[in-house]
């Protein structure tokens, strides 16, 4: 079953932001501005890629959206960064509706539109675990009986950790969070043109079934200056240092290296 999985990185689309600007033109001063990109692909580079290079099921796409206005340094720091990822598809567009765009772009990279798929959407400053693409699979056939009676079923892995990436390494927390939006994924099936991004994460639950698992930590949402929401913006979550356990769980569960994570946001 094809598993595609969609990415925004600063793409100045109308809506699809929590942070509002009244014009495209404020937004991509807001989305280019220096400080920001710098912490995006710092976060994208430690915490994002290493997930997806280490996936023990490698049979998915990985499609990252940009603007068709992205700098070109950025532009030519995101290329390098995913040269040699057979997965990755950099897919560049004029500012458009968020919803319709990504609609557009995940319904045209289904190979067989007649045929169900699993669609997952995730953040350029998140991990998910290193077998995220195989249990989606393994839920596909867990509720295989579900899944055939409804047009769309999403998959929500609802456990994971809250963290923060210095040059000081990690600071995190366990936590369970239902349908936040990472490790989260959908089952489409054929002909039907819905896509995970025509839903709200968090609201998803009215409009269709939702398979929960939360069974292991599945996934890493960090918490940083720019977050789009405001709750993990100004979260108060009370974090600590990895301990030698957590450090080894990072690295067996998500690839994520504490010494790679102080490297990149050390480097000037």
């Amino acid at each position: 079953m094809q598993v595609i999985g969609l990415c925004r990185f600063s793409y100045p689309a109308y809506g699809g932001f929590q942070i509002e600007h009244d014009t495209i033109e404020e937004r991509r001063r807001y989305l280019y501005n220096p400080a920001r990109l710098e912490e995006r692909f710092r976060l994208f580079e430690a915490t994002t890629l290493p997930c997806f290079k280490e996936q023990t099921d490698e049979d998915f796409q990985f499609l990252i959206v940009i603007g068709e206005c992205l700098p070109k340094p950025a532009f030519d720091r995101l290329h390098d960064l995913t040269a040699g990822m057979k997965q990755v598809k950099i897919i560049a567009r004029k500012p458009m509706r968020h919803r319709r765009v990504m609609k557009e772009i995940l319904n045209a990279a289904r190979d067989n539109p007649d045929s169900p798929c699993l669609q997952f959407r995730h953040d350029d400053d998140d991990a998910v675990s290193v077998d995220f693409v195989e249990r989606l699979r393994i839920a596909a056939i867990e509720g295989e009986g579900l899944m055939a009676n409804n047009r769309t079923v999403a998959i929500d892995y609802n456990q994971g950790f809250l963290a923060r990436f210095d040059a000081e390494g990690i600071q995190a927390a366990q936590v369970f969070r239902p349908l936040l939006g990472v490790g989260f994924a959908m089952h489409v099936l054929g002909r039907c043109e819905q896509t995970i991004m025509n839903f709200a994460h968090h609201r998803i639950g009215n409009f269709m079934p939702v398979v929960s698992y939360p069974d292991a930590p599945m996934w890493v949402r960090t918490l940083n200056q720019f977050n789009d929401s405001p709750h993990a913006r100004n979260s108060t979550a009370e974090l600590s240092p990895l301990t030698p356990e957590l450090e080894g769980e990072f690295i067996a569960r998500f690839a994520i290296e504490q010494d790679v994570v102080r490297r990149v946001h050390s480097a000037t």
